[in-house]
């Protein structure tokens, strides 16, 4: 596939790596040359030097023959006009533009190709308050996704010395939850990958993926870890646009409370939102968090712009006595390292954002990706198609399917039921399958299994 990525920043970068390593005919546009010089000398892609929305630029990128562009610049503005500069002079068959402004995203019938051409739009802030609301929702989960419009859930939890599950092999769960089918997709100790088998031995500290029906999240998140409490009070540290969406999705349900650094934007905060409070200040004052009885707080949420804030704001709420505590990092590189010690949670906006484009560029019909452990893995929904003479998959038994080294199937959603994929379920055409793969090499193999032969009509 050809693939043009503007912008070479945070996302646009990431996403060329992931999708360089693919097969793809990838080339980056930015105004930054150095940075275009540094992917270039890294990765097997082609790199334009210019301004990212101007028709010259774009036909020097290949826009004549492009399958697929992707506008990922820092401009809302830019994005859009290269996507209706793209689909005027060269009908580019898939258009996809990252859009921030809630202003641009709540006018209906913006975004069509009679007016700004763009298949698909992608809102950062969205996508990351949603992930942080559900890990809110689910206390103790690091990663909760949803799947076939949330009837499926995979979660990854940190197994602790003293959990049910702990020292046992992954057989005994099934015995000691009759009632409850669950599946566990995949085990990373120590930061590596294991397959889990039924006689696998789940360890302290183990990071364990598994996935299951809605109702039965919390249920098997109590076989693996010390039961938490429901996450109550609130406070967020930030009142941009993510701290602010997360004010309006917990507000009603949660006791919420805001601290924000700029006077006009709190003015701004206490005017929209109905039952957060707004507090003025600077989220790393030790005297205002007391004041505030942090130490009641269950959840302390860092969502500024600055990295630095976040961090340091964080490890004093850690410190002064917040139960747990959530940090926004921009640096991708930071996550890692901040991770599992006084910040429980670390969250990478470009990697949250990542799934949603990967969605679009996998082949075969994919409708849903999320990339996990900072893209060291995927969690892949495909829908299977066509019959047993035409497709790899449908028609036969899990234990009867090829899967690539490194991937396991989780479970099938068909219709409103949620099959977890036990050896001896069979896949029917339109089956929602979810897949998940440690071994980034083979989405490729992953893909080709979802594509229907030429015998299928």
């Amino acid at each position: 596939m050809k693939i043009i990525i503007l912008g070479a920043g945070q996302v646009g970068g990431t996403l060329a790596e992931h999708l360089a390593h693919e097969e793809n005919d990838i080339t980056v546009v930015d105004t930054d040359s150095g940075r275009l010089r540094e992917l270039h000398n890294r990765l097997d892609i082609r790199t334009v030097t210019g301004p990212a929305s101007y028709p010259m630029v774009l036909r020097q990128a290949g826009g004549e023959d492009a399958d697929m562009l992707i506008a990922v610049t820092n401009s809302d503005e830019v994005n859009m006009v290269a996507c209706q500069v793209a689909h005027t002079l060269f009908r580019t068959p898939t258009k996809i533009a990252r859009v921030r402004a809630a202003a641009y995203l709540t006018r209906k019938g913006l975004f069509s190709n009679e007016a700004v051409p763009i298949d698909v739009l992608i809102s950062p802030e969205q996508v990351v308050t949603d992930h942080i609301r559900r890990l809110i929702v689910y206390p103790g989960a690091l990663q909760v996704l949803e799947f076939a419009g949330g009837q499926a859930q995979l979660v990854a939890v940190k197994a602790y010395y003293g959990g049910p599950l702990v020292g046992q092999e992954l057989g005994f769960l099934r015995r000691h939850m009759p009632n409850v089918d669950t599946r566990v997709a995949a085990i990373y100790r120590r930061n590596r990958p294991i397959i889990p088998r039924g006689d696998t031995v789940i360890e302290a500290d183990d990071e364990v993926f598994f996935i299951a029906a809605r109702k039965d999240i919390r249920a098997v998140m109590s076989e693996l870890r010390k039961v938490e409490r429901d996450f109550r009070r609130v406070i967020i540290a930030g009142g941009g646009n993510i701290g602010q969406r997360l004010a309006e999705q917990l507000e009603h349900s949660h006791q919420v409370k805001i601290i924000e650094h700029d006077l006009d934007r709190c003015t701004v905060l206490s005017e929209r939102l109905d039952r957060t409070v707004v507090l003025h200040g600077s989220a790393t004052s030790k005297r205002l968090l007391i004041e505030e009885n942090i130490e009641d707080c269950d959840i302390f949420c860092a969502l500024t712009n600055d990295d630095e804030v976040n961090i340091m704001s964080s490890m004093l709420a850690k410190r002064l006595g917040a139960k747990k505590v959530l940090t926004l990092i921009n640096n991708a590189a930071y996550v890692d390292l901040v991770q599992g010690g006084e910040i429980d949670i670390a969250i990478s906006p470009q990697q949250a954002t990542i799934g949603g484009l990967l969605t679009h560029v996998r082949r075969g019909d994919i409708v849903n990706v999320h990339s996990l452990r900072r893209g060291a893995a995927e969690a892949i929904e495909a829908i299977a198609h066509g019959d047993s003479r035409s497709s790899k998959v449908v028609g036969r038994t899990i234990d009867e399917i090829a899967l690539p080294a490194g991937t396991t199937i989780g479970a099938i959603v068909r219709g409103q039921e949620v099959l977890i994929a036990h050896d001896d379920v069979v896949v029917e055409s339109g089956d929602h399958v979810i897949l998940f793969v440690v071994d980034k090499r083979r989405i490729r193999d992953v893909e080709r299994m979802f594509q229907v032969g030429l015998t299928f009509f």
